[in-house]
């Protein structure tokens, strides 16, 4: 029993001690916030999605009073917002050109072959390490909407071949469909790039077109319609070096459309869902 007290007052003993050091370094070595940060980060969407560049909304916050961000990073605020922030900070709003997701595949249900039909867990992480999903392209889009049900702004929607849409205006370049894509298909690019390369599959020739009807076949006639370095092959994959050099005409001579120049964006197969009410309030 006297060990046991002993041990309990050693504990007590230390804690107290330890508490006492916290509370008096607390009292001195505190850096006290600038008071506009939290003014800022209520003027702030608060979904704390990254899309800035910073953990999160109280980080930007801090970033801009800071004057090391300007206002305009925030890609989910209105414009209003916007300067209505820079008004507050005696800042310009500055300037940060839109990203959005893009995805790298267009093999749906009906261009893709099927090796077997999936029946699973109705989520694209869970087909991934059954054998691919079923799909003869293990590199493509298996299309049970994880993105979809990732992305809090209602900016991707499933069309009717089984595909992710990404609605430009509503996509904030938060990454969230980025991260939970367990094949990586999807990219954040400034929305003034047009070109697009719809294929992630390193297969050639005929091997490529035996699994899906969209995929590159890597004849690099795109490439050779390209001004020179503006496109490159890599991994039987054209990638874009230098994206404010391409040209529509890439994309005149490719055999299976595997990559397009994008017009105005428009919904493919079906009209988004309407947004939720959380993430109305998120969107707003």
């Amino acid at each position: 029993m006297t060990q046991i007290l002993t041990a309990a007052g050693i504990m007590f003993g230390l804690a107290g001690f330890f508490g006492t050091v916290l509370a008096i370094a607390n009292r001195w070595l505190r850096v006290e916030e600038d008071p506009r940060v939290e003014l800022v980060e209520n003027m702030l969407p608060g979904t704390n999605c990254g899309a800035c560049g910073q953990p999160g909304c109280h980080a930007f916050a801090e970033a801009l009073v800071a004057a090391v961000e300007p206002p305009a990073g925030c890609t989910v605020s209105s414009p209003e917002n916007i300067q209505h922030i820079a008004h507050f900070l005696g800042v310009s709003a500055g300037q940060r050109e839109k990203r959005v997701a893009r995805l790298h595949c267009a093999g749906g249900r009906r261009e893709v072959r099927w090796l077997a039909d999936y029946r699973g867990v109705t989520s694209c992480r869970a087909a991934f390490v059954v054998n691919g999903g079923g799909r003869a392209c293990p590199w493509g889009c298996l299309g049970l909407g994880d993105c979809e049900r990732a992305c809090t702004f209602g900016a991707i929607f499933m069309n009717d071949n089984d595909l992710p849409v990404v609605v430009a205006d509503r996509c904030t370049a938060c990454n969230d469909c980025v991260e939970v894509c367990p094949l990586d298909l999807f990219t954040l690019e400034p929305i003034s790039t047009k070109l697009l390369v719809q294929c992630s599959a390193p297969l050639a020739g005929d091997a490529a077109r035996a699994a899906c009807q969209v995929a590159c076949d890597a004849c690099t006639r795109c490439v050779a319609d390209s001004p020179e370095g503006a496109l490159v092959m890599e991994a039987n994959l054209p990638r874009i070096r230098q994206p404010g050099e391409t040209t529509e005409e890439a994309t005149f001579r490719c055999p299976t459309g595997a990559i397009v120049w994008l017009q105005k964006d428009q919904f493919a197969g079906s009209r988004p869902r309407e947004l939720t009410p959380l993430k109305k309030a998120q969107h707003a």
